[in-house]
């Protein structure tokens, strides 16, 4: 496939037909995607398959109040779970009502799930001292799951990157046998398509000259 149509057309896709994924292309997905770039090319991932029905039950259990929490935040308009609220903003204290998410539904016949983990003593935290939630290391983990779900289009794939996960670590990590030192940086879901979107719809990229508050890009 074009380059250009490949990062135009990857779209995020949350159903799959029952077609197998065997291991050999699970394998060969992953052998073209451990060449994403990573800081220092240090390669800090590790990838969890998983197959167990009981594993994957257990996953999905855990990550549905998050899904839960994040149904209501954006039914109220808000971004789930930011790091900045916006004023005045109270965070619910009834549990929220059980909010139906078909991949963890189905998450058993889910042809591929894989877990995906960062080795933190392999990543340069460069804004791990400053007063605010670090975000610059995703820089070394999520270009490879970028690229898992790129790759995959190699095989009439496609797939989507989640983090629900993430958010319930102290469950999901003992569960999947999360080595020390490392996070749960993704779970992300591979099939063959039930459809596959021909069109994307994205913003423009807000792009200024030299200072953010500078000049719009003119390319005219």
């Amino acid at each position: 496939m074009d380059l250009r149509e490949a990062l135009r057309s990857t779209a995020a896709i949350r159903a799959f037909t029952d077609r197998p994924v065997s291991d050999e292309t699970i394998a060969a997905i992953l052998d073209d995607a451990r060449f994403a770039p990573s800081g220092g090319n240090r390669q800090p991932w590790r990838i969890a398959v998983l197959k167990d029905r009981a594993v994957r039950r257990s996953l999905a259990d855990a990550m549905q109040p998050v899904w839960d929490d994040y149904m209501v935040a954006t039914a109220a308009g808000q971004t789930p779970f930011t790091a900045v609220p916006p004023a005045g903003y109270t965070p619910p204290t009834d549990r929220p009502p059980h909010a139906p998410n078909p991949l963890l539904t189905n998450i058993e016949s889910i042809p591929v799930v894989l877990a995906v983990a960062a080795d933190l003593s392999r990543i340069a935290l460069m804004d791990k001292d400053l007063d605010r939630p670090a975000v610059a290391g995703g820089a070394s983990i999520y270009p490879f799951c970028w690229s898992i779900l790129l790759a995959a289009r190699e095989h009439d794939l496609g797939g989507v990157i989640t983090t629900f996960a993430t958010r319930v670590e102290p469950i999901t990590g003992p569960l999947l046998g999360l080595p020390a030192d490392h996070v749960l940086a993704a779970v992300i879901f591979l099939g063959h398509p039930e459809r596959r979107p021909t069109k994307l719809k994205r913003s423009p990229v807000v792009t200024t000259v030299d200072r953010f508050d500078g000049p719009p890009l003119s390319y005219d």
